[in-house]
């Protein structure tokens, strides 16, 4: 069975995470994906650990499966030709400069279109292209607080908190991904290609979602409520005897059998309760409540009683009890693969899951410059001699 993107060559001139993991979702639905490092230290993510397994970092590994590596010295004359030469029969660029670094050694937008109209060149950068932080490296940490996340996370009365995943770099690669896709799409019709300004900083206020909506509605700015919901009551993370578990009641039904099961019917009769407005306004009065009910059975009875009632509830699991999840095993959200320095790797699955395909790891991710001579002879046509040559002129 074909991938979707099995005829799409993506120039990949990005590092560390957001960039990276916007180009793995395109090599996972099938694309040549032709990842320009360093030479000597490549991406930034091989050097970032431990845990490390066969030399190669297992942040990097996270984002980087089925690429191919060639290292190439960008500040070389050589070096930037073989990426205009490359750039000729791809059919996507990406890349996670600062603006204006691609411009001065003529490798940015403006240059590489006029060589390949149909090009769709994506930039991801911290805040944009235009802007007057347009020149302000980006990093997660950083996005998520001046973004206001770390402001709404964390428990009420603690200090703000980052999410625990660099949601800024994945939420950004996402969204980049979706843009090259309608790019493609778009360049069916017209011919000509695009420019894709993603900023982390954007795409980290428009994942704001709910919560950014309910202060351009009502002007108060949301305070932090834990694991709780603003929106939403009882929708949240509770301590039972032994061990934590969530409950996300969503709707008044829901509430009405919540309530019989944890054995207070007459809570959902209450005025104060009776609705979800009514028990987001009286939050503080029925959390204590139910909060005494959960300490008094451990996790597991819980789980079965509120499962039976189809009563929306789940265990809070640590990183080893998630991969031992018989659900994770049945989605194939873990890939087993052969690696040249090691034995083998797992990864974190692929969430697409198409009925026509199949789209398993068809390479591990890659060691640096493990493809070099490869790419240079099938792409542009150089020979060993020359690639020689261009390795002692420390251009690759």
């Amino acid at each position: 069975m074909s991938l979707p993107l099995e005829q799409v060559r993506v120039l990949d001139l990005s590092r560390v995470l957001a960039g990276p993991y916007c180009t793995m979702l395109l090599g996972d639905l099938g694309a040549d994906v032709v990842k320009v490092e360093r030479p000597q230290s490549g991406d930034d993510t091989r050097q970032w650990g431990p845990p490390f397994i066969g030399g190669q970092g297992a942040y990097f590994l996270c984002c980087n499966r089925n690429k191919r590596s060639l290292t190439l010295n960008l500040k070389s004359p050589r070096g930037q030709e073989i990426v205009r030469t490359l750039a000729t029969n791809s059919d996507v660029v990406v890349e996670n400069f600062l603006p204006g670094t691609l411009d001065e050694i003529g490798l940015g937008y403006e240059a590489l279109s006029r060589i390949n109209p149909r090009l769709v060149f994506c930039s991801i950068t911290g805040f944009g292209q235009t802007g007057p932080l347009r020149n302000e490296p980006g990093y997660d940490i950083m996005i998520q607080a001046r973004a206001g996340v770390m402001s709404i996370t964390g428990e009420p009365d603690g200090q703000p908190m980052k999410v625990g995943v660099a949601i800024s770099d994945i939420t950004a690669g996402l969204f980049a991904a979706n843009a090259i896709l309608a790019s493609l799409l778009s360049r069916e019709r017209t011919g000509r290609g695009d420019r894709i300004d993603i900023s982390l900083y954007d795409c980290t206020v428009a994942w704001l979602a709910n919560v950014g909506s309910n202060y351009l509605v009502s002007g108060e700015v949301p305070r932090r409520h834990g694991t709780a919901h603003p929106n939403i009551v009882p929708y949240q993370a509770f301590q039972a005897a032994d061990g934590s578990l969530i409950v996300a009641v969503g709707n008044d039904t829901q509430f009405q059998r919540f309530c019989d099961v944890i054995g207070r019917s007459d809570l959902a009769a209450d005025p104060r309760f009776s609705t979800n407005s009514l028990r987001v306004q009286h939050r503080d009065e029925l959390l204590p409540v139910l909060r005494s009910i959960f300490q008094q059975r451990p996790v597991a009875e819980w789980l079965v009683a509120l499962e039976q009632a189809q009563v929306p509830t789940g265990p809070v699991n640590t990183m080893d009890r998630v991969f031992a999840d018989p659900q994770v095993a049945a989605r194939d959200m873990v890939w087993p693969m052969s690696h040249p320095t090691a034995d083998e790797i797992k990864l974190v699955g692929s969430p697409l899951k198409f009925a026509a395909a199949d789209a398993p790891p068809r390479r591990p991710p890659p060691l640096l410059g493990e493809h070099t001579g490869q790419i240079l002879h099938e792409l542009l046509g150089i020979s060993e001699a020359e690639t020689e040559q261009l390795q002692i002129q420390s251009v690759i």
